[in-house]
């Protein structure tokens, strides 16, 4: 199953992985964006994305076509 927030970023399976960082971080609101106490939240967000489109890539590659 596909993270929803994932599929809100709008991104083809062929961008980047810095591509996938940079919608992500604009995703964010900037007030969300500028606690420092969500600072570790923030990156585990990030992970999760990056670990979410490299399994759509995954996928893609595996599927017959």
């Amino acid at each position: 199953m596909t993270d929803p927030a994932y599929l809100r970023l709008g991104l083809p399976a062929t961008a980047s992985p810095l591509a996938v960082l940079r919608a992500a971080v604009r995703a964010l609101h900037p007030d969300t964006r500028a606690v420092r106490g969500f600072r570790t939240a923030r990156k585990r967000f990030y992970r999760q994305m990056l670990c979410a489109h490299a399994a759509r890539q995954v996928a893609g590659a595996q599927s017959p076509g």
